[in-house]
């Protein structure tokens, strides 16, 4: 099992990329918003990685964020939903987007990306919304979601560990808090785990 690839960005398509790791030349299926974020080509580059498996055929997906992975995860797992369905969502919307529209039970966002219907968009959020857990919506109506990046791939390692999103989300940022901006992510793992046992 491939996690991440690193780098630097050969090539990329409407939707792969080609990441150049020591001279082997990797192709990923991605999102929009993780081509985007990867840059110009040649920069050095960390993709987190998914590998789908079916009887004719390997791929290898790639995303900007161990989050937008954990979501790409959590979608192809619904019913109907494939990889290229999955990667349409998370090109329009970002993780916290989706979260938020999870939460919410807000089909018709999920139903902006191309190739999901109201009724696809609909078993999405309610299939989604036990496993995204019942996430906090704060006074302006915005999910929960940790800030730093130190903070999203805490609650990505808490979830990989068997935590639903809502209850790492909910252990991280109390750890975030009581830590402060500068935590590393040793740190926030360790004290979000002692918040979650509580």
């Amino acid at each position: 099992m491939i996690a991440h690839l690193n780098g630097h960005l050969a090539a990329t398509g409407i939707d792969h990329a080609v990441i150049d790791v020591n001279g082997v030349g990797y192709l990923v299926g991605a999102s929009a918003k993780t081509l985007t974020a990867l840059g110009a080509l040649g920069e050095f580059v960390t993709v987190h990685t998914e590998m789908l498996v079916s009887e004719d055929s390997i791929r290898l997906m790639g995303f900007a964020s161990a989050e937008e992975r954990d979501w790409f995860k959590l979608l192809t797992g619904v019913q109907g939903v494939g990889a290229k369905v999955a990667l349409a969502i998370l090109s329009i919307l970002s993780p916290a987007e989706v979260q938020t529209a999870v939460a919410r039970a807000d089909a018709a966002m999920i139903a902006r990306a191309n190739g999901v219907g109201p009724k696809l968009a609909q078993r999405i959020v309610n299939e989604l919304k036990d496993k995204a857990g019942g996430i906090a919506l704060g006074g302006g109506g915005a999910a929960a979601v940790p800030a730093s990046g130190a903070a999203n791939d805490a609650v990505s390692a808490l979830m990989n560990l068997g935590f639903k999103p809502a209850e790492a989300s909910a252990a991280v940022n109390a750890a975030n808090d009581e830590l402060g901006p500068g935590a590393t992510l040793d740190a926030l793992v360790r004290l979000a785990l002692r918040k979650a046992a509580k």
